[in-house]
């Protein structure tokens, strides 16, 4: 069931029980007017066989004034003479309207409906009565229900010379299929028919969505990725060919950026060394200290503000990389710096990733784990569904209102982070602009056991083993 809702509340399923709904009323509709026109056409037709032998009846009697004793007697072909007190019910107009176009006498008669025990005829007396058996009572005869009683008119007419006539006009009963009597069989077809065209066309409609949506998702994981390829109708190609725009308008924009911090960066580095040479002849101690550390401070704001630039804007290639071999000569350099860093736990995983970009990225999480944690405790998990890399450190934690807060740009928290340091608030920013092109995510957590972690984690597609994805 949740499976089903899943798929109607998608683009392919809302359009499959649009579809499927208005195709199968259109074509059902469409059957039942058919049917119905056909059976209007064939009353039609049948009232005018029977005005037909009326006409042929009424003709012959009314040229024969000498036979016409005798044919009332022995009647025509379903039209006798109407009994004595035979009861008329409802006016036939339709009848009516068919004889009105007709030449002679029967173009002014009059019909009505009657019962149809008028239109029997009569059975000789001599007839002896149906035998019944000795000493059982007799039974009323009991009316077959599936029995369709004929039709029966009582038609008066009068004659060229003025004779009135009194006929009963009979017809076969004709079955009527109600409006909604449709054959099972031919409704279960049609509906499978429909059900298959509109899951095929809801599919083909889609399709241009879905992969604007993957290009979309492409995009934000790697802004240098082929473009979309312009095929198909021409409103999906000018949605291509907008997309294309805009990937191509974001790569000369963010390549923009990364040329003007980069030659801001380059620009400033002359200036800045010409200070520091003349902050050494400051003679004051204290001040020169204090000077040198805000123009330290400066150039590292340059230093990762320029890094933020190139992580978005990086164009390294994804090779298969074995993931506990990067952590461990991570772990193994911080730890000759004299770093409290521990890989507690591998798991074999090799993952298509950037190298460089990857290095960077835990570099990143380990140095700031040791730096504001004073140690790192880095294990990797690979399961079914998804890969896992934690880094905890042994420090106070953050709230959990700033778990979030700490990823935006030039953000530091003076309650739980020191600002001795020297950061500038970019190395989270830069760490989850590194994992989210790589198709990671990245987010913190505190760890029930104490200590703030770290958690990188990819889908499992992202493992060469299950589905190698490219750059």
């Amino acid at each position: 069931m949740k499976r089903l809702r899943r798929f109607f509340a998608s683009m392919v399923g809302r359009l499959f029980l649009i579809l499927l709904l208005g195709m199968a009323v259109a074509a059902i509709g469409a059957t039942v007017l058919a049917s119905a026109k056909r059976q209007q056409e064939f009353e039609r037709q049948n009232l005018n066989r029977i005005a037909d032998r009326l006409q042929g009846y009424v003709n012959l009697l009314d040229g024969n004034p000498e036979l016409r004793e005798r044919l009332l007697a022995v009647g025509g072909p379903s039209v006798r003479e109407l009994p004595d007190g035979a009861r008329q019910g409802r006016r036939d107009t339709a009848m009516m309207a068919v004889l009105d176009d007709r030449p002679g006498p029967v173009a002014h008669a009059q019909v009505h409906f009657t019962s149809f025990r008028s239109c029997l005829p009569r059975l000789p007396e001599l007839l002896p009565p149906p035998p019944h058996k000795m000493g059982a009572p007799k039974r009323p005869r009991e009316r077959d229900p599936a029995f369709i009683p004929p039709k029966c008119r009582a038609v008066s007419v009068v004659l060229s010379d003025g004779t009135p006539l009194r006929l009963a006009l009979d017809s076969p009963a004709v079955a009527h299929n109600g409006i909604l009597a449709v054959d099972p069989l031919f409704l279960t077809l049609l509906v499978i028919a429909i059900a298959i065209l509109a899951y095929i066309v809801a599919r083909m409609a889609s399709a241009p969505l879905q992969r604007l949506a993957a290009a979309a998702a492409a995009l934000g994981d790697d802004l240098q990725g082929a473009p979309m390829p312009v095929t198909g109708p021409l409103e999906v190609r000018r949605a291509a060919e907008a997309f294309n725009a805009m990937q191509q308008r974001l790569q000369r924009h963010l390549g923009e950026r990364t040329q003007m911090l980069a030659a801001i960066t380059h620009d400033l580095q002359t200036p800045v060394t010409r200070l520091r040479l003349r902050l050494e002849n400051v003679t004051d101690e204290a001040l020169r200290e204090r000077l040198i550390g805000d123009l330290g401070a400066m150039q590292a704001l340059i230093r990762e503000g320029l890094e933020l630039a190139r992580s978005a804007e990086s164009a390294e290639q994804r090779a298969a990389l074995v993931l506990d071999s990067l952590l461990e000569s991570i772990v193994e350099d911080a730890a000759e710096a004299g770093a409290d860093v521990r890989f507690d736990q591998a798991s074999g995983a090799v993952m298509m990733l950037r190298p460089l970009a990857m290095h960077r990225l835990f570099s990143n999480l380990v140095d700031n784990a040791v730096m504001y944690g004073q140690s790192a405790r880095v294990s990797v998990e690979q399961t079914e569904h998804d890969v896992v890399v934690r880094i905890r450190d042994s420090g106070p934690g953050l709230a959990e209102d700033e778990l979030e807060a700490v990823f935006d740009p030039f953000v530091r928290l003076e309650t739980s982070r020191s600002r001795d340091t020297g950061g500038a608030g970019l190395g989270l920013t830069i760490a989850r602009a590194l994992a989210e092109k790589d198709g990671a995510t990245l987010h913190l957590r505190n760890h029930p056991q104490g200590g703030l972690e770290a958690v990188v984690r990819w889908p499992a597609t992202w493992r060469v083993a299950t589905g190698s994805r490219t750059g």
